[in-house]
């Protein structure tokens, strides 16, 4: 193949993929924010020693293990609204069955899975499309409880973040 040929069979792919990357700029926008999240959410529970699940600062707020427990919850809730169905875990189910890291950890990550699918079946088109609200409110546009999840999930970061530094800990987006 000749150079130029070559040359302009790149140019061509690069055009394919910068078209098809416009097409849902939201919808993308709204993956890369999932996608950094998740990953402090995840990295969080898989980095904190077992021994500090339990941890509280005071004894009024959640400890380390129950925000995480709760992150899963909610996330069922949220993700199951916007793939149109019912959600498979009320949102303090965790909360009250998983008590171990490892249980924690396995909701973490099955939570995290089963948003994924809820973004990656998002797209401009059907971003507006109306789903029934998690919480009750009636009907909101689908793109509203993945926003949901991705401010829940970053709100509760932030938690998590206080707890690794209390603990004299580096928390997972401070190490990257």
């Amino acid at each position: 193949m000749t150079k130029m040929k070559t040359l302009m069979m790149l140019a061509a792919l690069l055009s394919t993929a910068t078209a098809a990357s416009a097409q849902n700029p939201m919808s993308d926008s709204l993956r890369t924010s999932w996608n950094g999240v998740k990953q402090n959410i995840k990295a969080s529970a898989e980095l904190m020693p077992e021994e500090h699940y339990a941890f509280k600062p005071t004894p009024d707020v959640r400890s380390f293990g129950e925000i995480l427990a709760h992150v899963a919850g909610a996330s069922y809730m949220l993700c199951a609204a916007a793939k149109g169905e019912k959600s498979p875990f009320g949102e303090a189910s965790f909360e009250q069955t998983a008590k171990t890291k490892a249980q924690i950890v396995k909701a973490t990550n099955d939570a995290i899975t089963y948003c994924d699918g809820a973004f990656a079946a998002l797209t401009d088109a059907n971003a507006g499309a109306q789903v029934t609200s998690p919480f009750g409110g009636g009907q909101v546009p689908r793109a509203n409880p993945l926003i949901s999840q991705i401010g829940h999930d970053n709100e509760h970061y932030g938690n998590l973040v206080t707890y690794f530094r209390l603990k004299g800990l580096v928390p997972p987006s401070s190490r990257r």
